[in-house]
């Protein structure tokens, strides 16, 4: 699993608390704050996800 998948989950995951908590307190500001997190989290788990797929493509090619 790449490094970046890893991250993006764990954005992801900062985003839903920091839009939960901002929701409850009514803070506009970290609700918006936790929607970027999610969004930058579900984008770096894409890379991820490509990264992994071409380097298990190349591994199947090279054998």
């Amino acid at each position: 699993m790449d490094k970046d998948r890893i991250k993006g989950a764990a954005d992801q995951a900062k985003g839903t608390v920091k839009k939960v908590v901002g929701k409850a307190i009514g803070d506009q500001k970290m609700q918006t704050e936790g929607t970027i997190n999610k969004l930058t989290g579900k984008v770096e788990s894409a890379v991820g996800g490509a990264k992994d797929t071409l380097r298990d493509t190349v591994n199947k090619a090279a054998k």
